[in-house]
């Protein structure tokens, strides 16, 4: 079985603001924009072995009628920044003019000591599709962050410093909610398991996986991510 997380990371340091305010003068001096910056990191896999009498404390818990998991868990963090001006003492506006976007994927294959390698290769397909999902991941993270590049968000209080972290701090996490909607593998994953009933029958895995990841669209109960190739 497998089981999977998406993690949307906001760093306390989320949107760091250039608070060098300009009077009134809305377009006049805004920094140059630049394209999204999105760093990728490489995928981390690793394969641990359990003793089902005496799971470690890390292990996430087995879905009930299961013996082992792929357990895979796709990170994002967004960070935002901008320019702003004032236009007077409680009213200005953030302009968007910098998104940097960091994505990983860490897979964790858990099995119990002895399992057949039959359940290894089923692990294993879950793993493939996972990776076959991350594959577009920087674009989809580049393409979501586009659209918010330039933004101009109108900022009202007494603090206009806190308003404007908090307005990137705002559009950082719908950056990041943004890519885990749009990225979604489960679909793809619950096809899987469906077809080969959790290793229990004999389709052999790989011919699971290209079934699942070709026909999700129309097989699949739960919409599938339309973004191709991607994975959990």
């Amino acid at each position: 079985m497998r089981k999977l997380a998406l993690l949307a990371v906001l760093l306390g340091a989320i949107g760091v603001s250039w608070i060098a305010w300009r009077d009134r003068s809305p377009a006049a001096g805004i920094r140059e924009i630049a394209a999204p910056i999105v760093i990728k990191q490489p995928v981390n896999f690793a394969t641990r072995t359990f003793d089902p009498a005496n799971p470690p404390s890390d292990m996430p818990p087995l879905t009930p009628g299961e013996n082992a998991e792929c357990d895979s868990d796709f990170i994002s963090n967004a960070i935002l920044g901008g320019q702003t001006r004032r236009t007077d003492a409680t009213h200005g506006a953030i302009t968007i003019t910098q998104i940097s976007v960091k994505l990983q994927l860490t897979i964790t294959i858990w099995v119990p000591e002895g399992v057949t390698q039959h359940v290894i290769d089923h692990e294993e397909g879950h793993r493939r599709i996972s990776e076959y999902y991350y594959q577009n991941a920087g674009n989809l993270a580049g393409r979501i962050a586009s659209t918010y590049m330039g933004r101009e968000v109108e900022l009202t209080g007494e603090d206009l410093n806190a308003e404007s972290h908090n307005a990137l701090q705002q559009m950082a996490a719908e950056v990041t909610d943004e890519y885990n909607r749009e990225l979604n593998p489960e679909p793809t994953q619950l096809l899987y398991d469906t077809i080969t009933d959790h290793s229990r029958n004999e389709v052999i895995a790989q011919d699971a996986v290209d079934h699942a990841l070709k026909n999700v669209a129309i097989e699949s109960p739960q919409p599938a991510s339309l973004e191709q190739p991607d994975s959990r």
